[in-house]
């Protein structure tokens, strides 16, 4: 071995650092020298099949990269569905049929289910009592008008004897007055002049008994037409019970119920029949408090029938109760529904509901729409304490909780700023569908729906849900789910 000596050789330092390398720091070098070398080599394929294998795609890979969506149309609707109310149908009118005589029942002429007329006898009550009343009645009657008769005969005479009595006083009243003329001329004696004057006082008497008499005899006349009045009233009460003998029909309808047979006894107040105007039905609903805004008397409502499921009854508001149950805040609401047909009984389950005062406004999934301003809310990161709060204010109805919205002024006069977002709108059909992208103002939001104010209408097709995000222009592919 030659031994090199730093004095004879100036680099031998660096020598010595060269032979005490360590074998892995060679290695690694040796690596980097060979990759170095592939590199290179790959520049000898051929330049265009190289491009060819870069630049071309494989089947799969094309489709992956077209998105899948949901297509809707979209079309004006109410935000929140209308809140239905079961109630019961019930007819127009419900009257009970009621004896109001006492007696057998002879005849019960309709059954249940029958339908009537107003004035349409019903049924039949024995009535020989009360024809035997009536007749009694009526012979007290003539009797009284007998004695008006016989007064009037009696007022007859002595209006007759107060004529007799007025020409007998003149007669008396012209002998004194001559007596007194004798007597004076002494042709008769004073005797006979004071006779005269007596019979005259006599004959004056006379007059006035009559007249008195006849005074009598005609407040005789007035009480007994007085007594025959009474009667007269007796005995149309009389044939007013008689007439309860026989039960008509008070309205145009249908028998509900019968609830006794021909031949019982029956009593003043005891139902014999129920009947029901069905030329309107009526239901009556149980409406929360809170829900009155859109209850207005002669207001329109839609009521349903289980019975009828394929058919829709236009209703009217015709009663809202004034009152409202104080345990359960619930106030009765009236609906009235037409019944031409009376195919309508009375039990049958409804479901009304009310409309609703709201302009409808095109509404859309939430999920449909990309709001901007949310977007730039999620990228700036917030405290989680914020977070929690917001999650835990509970949802107004008609807010636009989950939709970002312009924070409300402090100022009261000024108006808030109106939410924008973003839809894509499906143009083309098949391979050839395109979106494009379209900014809308949103409006109130609930359950995960959202009214469009602006930007959108009626009929255009948007894209409800995709498989992967969308920008303007991406071709996409329609689902079998989405609207033709």
């Amino acid at each position: 071995m030659i031994s090199v000596t730093s004095s004879s050789v100036p680099f031998a330092p660096k020598a010595v650092l060269l032979h005490k390398a360590k074998p892995t720091s060679i290695a690694r070098w040796a690596v980097a020298v060979g990759a170095a070398l592939a590199v290179s080599g790959c520049g000898l394929l051929p330049k265009g099949d190289n491009a060819d294998a870069q630049t071309r795609p494989s089947g799969n890979a094309q489709g992956q990269r077209t998105a899948a969506v949901d297509v809707a149309i979209a079309a004006t609707a109410p935000l929140e569905a209308a809140r239905e109310y079961t109630g019961t149908t019930q007819p127009l009118q419900e009257v009970a049929i009621r004896a109001q005589a006492e007696g057998q029942l002879q005849a019960l002429n309709v059954d249940v289910g029958d339908r009537v007329q107003r004035g349409q006898t019903l049924a039949r009550i024995d009535d020989s009592i009360l024809t035997a009343a009536t007749a009694e009645a009526e012979a007290e009657l003539a009797s009284r008008r007998t004695e008006i008769s016989q007064l009037q005969t009696q007022v007859s005479d002595a209006q007759t004897q107060v004529e007799q009595a007025r020409l007998q006083l003149q007669q008396a009243e012209s002998d004194a007055a001559r007596y007194q003329r004798l007597a004076r001329d002494g042709a008769v004696t004073q005797q006979q002049a004071e006779q005269s004057r007596t019979q005259a006082r006599t004959a004056a008497q006379v007059l006035r008994s009559s007249q008195e008499r006849v005074r009598n005899q005609q407040q005789a006349i007035a009480a007994a037409q007085g007594r025959v009045v009474a009667q007269q009233a007796v005995v149309a009460q009389q044939q007013e019970r008689r007439s309860y003998a026989v039960l008509t029909a008070p309205i145009s309808g249908a028998v509900l119920m019968r609830s006794t047979e021909a031949g019982n006894v029956v009593q003043v107040g005891n139902e014999l029949l129920r009947l029901g105007d069905f030329s309107q039905a009526k239901v009556t609903v149980q409406v929360s408090e809170l829900d009155l805004t859109d209850v207005r008397l002669s207001g329109a409502a839609n009521v349903r029938l289980d019975a009828f499921p394929n058919e829709r009854f236009a209703g009217r508001v015709t009663r809202v109760s004034p009152a409202a149950n104080p345990t359960s805040r619930l106030v009765p609401v009236e609906v009235t529904i037409p019944n031409p047909a009376g195919k309508v009984g009375s039990g049958l389950l409804a479901r009304v509901s009310f409309m609703q005062t709201t302009t409808d406004r095109i509404v859309v999934p939430l999920a449909a729409v990309q709001d901007d301003r949310a977007r730039g809310q999620q990228s700036s990161q917030k405290p989680e304490s914020t977070d929690r709060q917001a999650n835990q204010q509970p949802r107004q109805r008609g807010s636009n909780a989950g939709v970002a919205t312009s924070r409300q002024p402090e100022n009261g006069d000024a108006k808030p700023k109106q939410t924008k977002g973003t839809l894509f709108v499906v143009a083309g059909e098949g391979e050839q569908a395109k979106v494009a992208a379209r900014s809308v103002t949103l409006g109130e939001q609930l359950d995960g729906k959202v009214q469009i104010l602006a930007g959108l209408k009626p009929g255009d097709r948007f894209v409800a849900r995709t498989s992967k995000p969308l920008k303007d222009g991406d071709s996409v592919r329609l689902s079998i789910l989405s609207a033709k």
